[in-house]
């Protein structure tokens, strides 16, 4: 049994598949994010996914993608929580922009970009991905990301600048209330995950002049910092993986065409299209 999985920070999808590389079954755990979740909450995630303890041991390889698995610390982290509870299984880890390109563009050369939970982007040549600057994750970096708009979205409401009207509304979704706030991002696991369930906010109001202003002011920023830099053109193919650049796209669109490039598509889950990589790749 070999076990392909997606792990983004809100969710991971995990898909096993079997030697004749047909569909066992499919499974979601939360997000196994190595770099903001303790190990021993990974451990539980995990092994409280009880489709996947069930075959443990007929499990013999583990292809894991993840965010938060860019550096060799948090992929130590995580091989050695997955080993200890799949004996049998080779791990093998990388980090979730890797799984963007394959599900993209498989091996052929494009801008692939990710705009979920968090954001990133890289050059794949067809060999190598190309990424002119390492990610450092939500708080320094993630532009145009869920989190990335959740902080906008609570800083504007505490600051005054968001519409009375839309105000009231985000008053009465979620609890704003100054320690809560702090405790779930300063001292709670996955400060990442929380700012990000604000975005989901925008997609009622994505007609809404202020909400409109704030997705096109983080999609510019998205391609200043992690698209311009690169040598491309208005023919290279651009890809985008995530929820945030699937229910924006038109916006999306509109902001690439300002720069002068073209969107080819935009996935919003990846999963199904790594499945078929691996079909056609894995011996």
């Amino acid at each position: 049994m070999i076990l392909i999985a997606d792990g983004g920070s809100t969710k991971a999808d995990w898909i096993a598949i079997n030697k004749d590389k047909k569909e066992e079954f499919r499974a979601r755990t939360l997000g196994l994010n190595p770099a903001v979740v303790p190990e021993e909450e990974l451990h539980n995630r995990i092994i409280n996914m009880f489709q996947l303890i069930n075959i443990k041991d007929d499990v013999t390889e583990i292809h894991f993608y993840g965010a938060g698995c860019g550096t060799p610390k948090p992929i130590e982290i995580l091989k050695k929580i997955l080993e200890s509870i799949f004996n049998n299984a080779k791990v093998f880890i990388a980090e979730d922009m890797l799984a963007a390109v394959y599900a993209a563009t498989g091996k052929n050369p494009a801008m692939v970009c990710i705009l979920g939970t968090g954001s990133n982007s890289c050059y794949f040549d067809g060999e190598e991905m190309q990424m002119l600057v390492p990610s450092l994750g939500y708080i320094l970096m993630d532009e145009a990301s869920g989190n990335y708009f959740g902080k906008k979205l609570i800083v504007d409401y505490y600051y005054g600048k968001m519409p009375k009207a839309i105000a009231q509304k985000f008053n009465e979704e979620f609890n704003l209330e100054a320690d809560y706030i702090k405790k779930n991002i300063y001292k709670e696991p996955n400060p990442n995950m929380y700012l990000a369930s604000f975005a989901k906010f925008m997609f009622d109001f994505k007609d809404e002049k202020y909400i409109k202003r704030i997705i096109k002011k983080g999609f510019q920023e998205f391609f200043k910092y992690r698209i311009l830099p690169y040598d491309i053109n208005d023919e290279t193919k651009i890809y985008f993986i995530g929820s945030i650049a699937h229910y924006f796209r038109d916006i999306l669109e509109k902001i690439a065409r300002k720069n002068n490039l073209q969107i080819t598509d935009v996935i919003q889950r990846p999963i199904d299209n790594l499945l078929e990589y691996h079909r056609n790749n894995i011996n």
